[in-house]
């Protein structure tokens, strides 16, 4: 298994070096805005500890991220009165992975209504009240 890379956006993230839109924080987790929504409402749920991916995951890593991905989804269902919730995660290249830091993204969803294509930068300000608007629900 490669090494962790603390140099990914994340990591740095974790370390204040690149800002983000935070959702929601407590002692193992940290959620915060994906800058590039595929639909509204559209964050990530990541370990404050190192790990590449769900492969190299200890279980403890996992549980943390998973009660704190149930708490946003919750919430981002709420908030954006959706029909549904889509949870996407990857692990490594050949399974979609580009960031190496284990996430989870998560996409309020309506019915009849697709997401947005992958790779599009999204309305800063928007983004940012997508953030309030979830961490309100919470």
């Amino acid at each position: 298994m490669t090494a962790y890379d603390d140099s990914n956006i994340f990591a740095q993230i974790l370390r204040g070096e690149v800002p983000s839109f935070k959702v929601y924080e407590d002692d193992d987790t940290l959620c915060f805005m994906d800058i590039m929504p595929r639909t509204d409402g559209h964050c990530l749920v990541i370990p404050k500890t190192p790990c590449r991916n769900v492969l190299d995951a200890s279980d403890a890593q996992l549980a943390a991220v998973m009660a704190t991905v149930k708490k946003v989804a919750n919430a981002a269902k709420a908030a954006f009165d959706a029909d549904g919730i889509t949870l996407q995660q990857f692990n490594e290249t050949a399974g979609g992975q580009e960031v190496f830091h284990l996430h989870f993204h998560i996409h309020p969803r309506h019915d009849g209504v697709p997401m947005r294509p992958a790779g599009q930068m999204g309305d800063m300000d928007a983004i940012k009240g997508h953030a309030k608007k979830i961490s309100a629900a919470l």
